[in-house]
């Protein structure tokens, strides 16, 4: 199958996809989540022939979240759009969970949003030392969502994942180290060949016991079963003047006053 915003490379077992927008830092747009959704499904279905998948961004970013400049547009009053699953960027994070190969971020540049959720959903982190990672939702006046609301806590603990969700702080790669949000921090230009090093380690290893322990592991952590939650705790902030705010001061590059309503 043929994408138009990644690449799918596959060598010796392992597959890489890589998110290639890289002018907009990756961030997740309909065609890329389109695509994100059809490349999970179809490694998932490469199984075992395919073993271990790498998830990484092109240029300078990992992904940069939700695309904020369509979201400004959807601002505007228009013709509602028939609902279409594949445009939903929520369930790509239990969509990476599900897949039968274990997955390795390799984060190369900035995690924030919906893009720091994708990094969370999968199982191990290889960071890069000019990474940078940000729950930024509420600097957006939305909760912390696909996913990233059950799978934060549960690597940070509750502490440190308030802190990030109720700040929107972003944070270097050396302080994710330190928390355990992340498993390596190495040079930029070395994060692939440590991500592929690793997963060619993983990939060595019987499969269907591979398979049997991702899904071990996340036998208590269904990121699916939260997502209607997160849902639902968006709901009281959704079409408000600071939701708007939220949008509009991004796009105007200037610092947001909210006022609670």
């Amino acid at each position: 199958m043929s994408y138009k915003h990644l690449t799918i490379e596959r060598s010796d077992h392992i597959a890489t996809i890589t998110m290639n927008r890289p002018e907009a830092l990756n961030a997740l747009d309909r065609g890329l989540t389109r695509d994100m959704h059809m490349a999970i499904e179809e490694l998932s279905g490469e199984f075992p022939d395919i073993r271990v998948v790498i998830l990484t961004g092109a240029g300078r970013g990992f992904c940069s979240g939700a695309d904020v400049m369509a979201q400004a547009r959807g601002l505007t009053p228009s013709e509602p759009e028939p609902h279409d699953p594949l445009n939903s960027i929520p369930p790509l994070a239990p969509e990476l969970q599900a897949m039968p190969q274990p997955v390795i971020a390799a984060v190369n540049g900035v995690a924030a949003g919906a893009g720091f959720s994708l990094a969370m959903a999968s199982d191990i982190r290889v960071a890069a030392e000019s990474s940078r990672y940000s729950v930024i939702f509420v600097k957006r006046s939305l909760v912390p969502d696909t996913g990233s609301s059950h799978s934060l806590p549960a690597v940070v603990g509750r502490g440190t994942a308030m802190e990030m969700a109720l700040t929107g702080r972003v944070y270097d790669a050396a302080w994710a180290f330190e928390r355990g949000l992340v498993n390596y921090v190495v040079p930029d230009d070395q994060v692939l060949a440590e991500a592929r090093v690793l997963a060619s380690e993983i990939a060595n290893n019987p499969p269907l016991c591979v398979q049997s322990i991702k899904q071990l592991m996340h036998r208590t952590d269904r990121l699916a079963e939260v997502l209607p939650y997160e849902h639902d705790a968006n709901t009281p902030s959704m079409n408000t003047a600071d939701r708007r705010e939220a949008v509009m001061s991004f796009v105007e590059k200037r610092d947001p006053v909210f006022v609670g309503r």
